[in-house]
């Protein structure tokens, strides 16, 4: 893949470069402040975007906006936001300006779990969406009433699924069939109310967004 890098940390940066090039993908720009993301992407047309949320001048959240504004003039490019914090407001925002895939948000130090960092980076090139289990965690903490739906299996299988884990993983990590996780997510589409189509993968999508959001779409 090639990745467009924006962080204002230098050390942080380089390890992801490395990191990255480790498992054969190219950090094609590397920027360190909000403002050079924009050209950045015009030039290199990057596969995938990883931006940190706060950069300069005020280190706020330069970063999460020049993603959104990215997402609006290039609806399917691939986006990917680091955060130090669990901020939620700052989750919302990010699923709040998609209808689509190819979205993540994810915590910094999950970049130390080496494997799940680039796990995260191609899930969302590939179009999926990668939530923090920790950000999952406060969310749906955050919307109960939405689970009252759903059996506590299938809340279990939900949060795997926004955390960005595909069906062969949740089997692994419930020790059940692929087929016994296959039934729980069909449950968990029709009592999101939603139908069935040829774009399953669009459905899961959608699932998680509208889950996260805390109200379903139709």
């Amino acid at each position: 893949m090639r990745v467009v890098l924006a962080d204002d940390a230098v050390l942080l940066r380089e390890g992801l470069v490395a990191l990255l090039a480790r498992f054969g993908h190219e950090a094609v720009a590397v920027v360190g402040d909000a403002d050079g993301l924009a050209p950045a992407v015009a030039e290199h047309g990057p596969d995938v975007v990883v931006t940190d949320v706060r950069m300069p001048p005020t280190f706020t959240d330069e970063g999460l906006h020049a993603a959104i504004t990215l997402r609006r003039d290039h609806p399917r490019l691939p986006i990917l936001v680091l955060s130090q914090y669990v901020a939620t407001a700052y989750a919302d925002t990010m699923l709040a300006a998609t209808d689509s895939g190819g979205i993540g948000y994810l915590l910094k130090d999950r970049v130390l779990e080496v494997r799940d960092f680039v796990d995260a980076v191609e899930r969302v090139a590939a179009g999926g969406c990668v939530i923090d289990p920790e950000v999952v965690r406060h969310l749906l903490a955050r919307q109960r009433s939405p689970l009252a739906r759903l059996t506590p299996r299938e809340r279990e299988v939900l949060g795997l699924m926004a955390e960005g884990l595909s069906n062969t993983a949740i089997t692994r990590r419930l020790t059940v069939s692929e087929k016994v996780v296959g039934k729980h997510i069909n449950a968990i589409f029709t009592k999101l109310d939603l139908p069935p189509s040829n774009a399953d993968d669009h459905r899961r999508v959608r699932a998680v967004l509208a889950y996260l959001r805390g109200g379903i779409e139709t």
